[in-house]
């Protein structure tokens, strides 16, 4: 990469902060927390309890590795999750009886009631994003290209 300074030309530092497509992503997402943080507090959520009840409220049960694999978290963040969500009234955690290391999480009435105060955190993250509706959708389907980029990659 090049920078050109009053006619000259040199060499930009790959290691400058400003230039890592990680840095950038991190940053976002960081962002993106801090403005759910308080739209979820009134739900009493954080915003992990929000995502882990996102992906039940489209279809639960669901197995503990579903939710994994859907989130992309592993058990060491999961399981301290999921116990304050049950604690909290929201989820129930059973473990199968053919197969006892397999857990479903399940949605108690609490935490299915919750959805229909959720369903007005979208929309008000949205209006609080300084950018039109049409860049936002195409920047979330460019940033899951690269997910999935990335996932085959570490597969690889």
């Amino acid at each position: 990469m090049t920078a050109s300074d009053g006619g000259e030309c040199q060499v930009l530092d790959p290691l400058r902060l400003d230039l890592q497509l990680c840095f950038a992503l991190y940053s976002a997402s960081n962002q993106m927390t801090r403005l759910y943080r308080p739209l979820l507090q009134p739900l009493g959520l954080t915003y992990l309890q929000y995502l882990a009840l996102l992906a039940l409220w489209e279809r639960a049960p669901l197995s503990f590795g579903d939710i994994s694999r859907r989130l992309g978290l592993d058990s060491g963040t999961l399981t301290p999750l999921f116990k304050r969500m049950e604690a909290a009234g929201l989820i129930t955690r059973t473990r199968d009886r053919a197969d006892e290391r397999r857990v479903t999480i399940d949605l108690t009435a609490k935490g299915r009631d919750l959805r229909a105060r959720a369903v007005a955190v979208p929309p008000a993250v949205l209006g609080q994003i300084p950018m039109p509706f049409e860049q936002i959708a195409a920047l979330k389907v460019t940033v899951e290209k690269l997910v999935s980029a990335l996932r085959a990659a570490e597969g690889a």
